[in-house]
């Protein structure tokens, strides 16, 4: 990656909110806004140590309707507006035996975090983007969307229904706002790490296997995509899926 020193000052003026943002993928991203000049909220339960030092924190939980309006008044009132949504915010807990074992109240929370928060947040969210001249929308998917799976296919169909969604909302809302979704394969982030490291027939080389590029990607790799959606640079970019995962999903 180039030296965040040198990265153009595109965002300047332009007012931004990641969820899930204080680790991960989310930190990234926060973090390359902020490169980029952006004003940057960042959302999560709790800070972290990764949160990016620039960013602002607010405390949320998107999972609920009364967390979210909660969530959007807060990042309001500190950026004085909005420009740019990153609906990062998600994940799920794997049940290795296979799908017939993922109880009722699994499937009920995958779908809440992964495809309602967004919704809902983006909801209220809608009035303060329609009144920037520059908004963008990212939602943050998966490839596991795309690859059936067992013990992630909770996971998996939540974000399918978040592509789909996202791909209605960006015909719904153009010309003024562009909707884009983002779509990570492997990354290296503190729960794929910890996950790899913890369960059988899941480690580090095993997903290697699956890697066209032959190496795990960065959570920079995916903040760069990121980056150049909600920029002037994605002008003409709106209602697409971007795979960020050397080219996995391609087989």
């Amino acid at each position: 990656m180039s030296n965040p020193s040198n990265f153009p000052k595109e965002l300047s003026g332009h007012r931004a909110l990641v969820t899930g943002g204080t680790r991960g993928i989310g930190a990234a991203v926060a973090q390359r806004l902020l490169d980029a000049d952006a004003k940057v909220v960042v959302v999560a339960r709790k800070a972290d140590k990764d949160m990016p030092a620039g960013a602002t924190f607010v405390s949320g939980d998107v999972s609920t309707s009364a967390g979210v309006q909660a969530i959007a008044k807060e990042a309001l009132a500190a950026l004085g507006g909005l420009d740019i949504l990153v609906n990062n915010a998600g994940g799920a807990r794997a049940f290795l035996e296979g799908s017939w074992t993922i109880p009722d109240e699994a499937w009920d929370d995958s779908f809440t975090l992964n495809l309602q928060a967004a919704i809902r947040l983006t909801n209220a969210l809608l009035p303060a983007l329609r009144e920037s001249k520059a908004a963008a929308v990212v939602n943050i998917s998966s490839a596991a969307a795309s690859m059936p799976f067992g013990p992630f296919v909770h996971y998996g169909a939540a974000k399918a229904a978040l592509e789909y969604y996202s791909r209605t909302l960006a015909l719904e809302l153009a010309p003024g706002i562009r909707v884009n979704v983002v779509s990570p394969g492997v990354i290296a982030t503190p729960g794929s790490d910890e996950f790899a490291r913890t369960t059988p027939g899941f480690s580090t080389d095993a997903w290697l296997q699956l890697l066209p590029l032959g190496r795990i990607g960065a959570t920079e790799d995916v903040a760069e995509v990121v980056a150049l959606l909600v920029s002037d640079r994605g002008k003409f970019l709106t209602g697409a899926n971007y795979r960020v995962d050397g080219g996995m999903t391609a087989r």
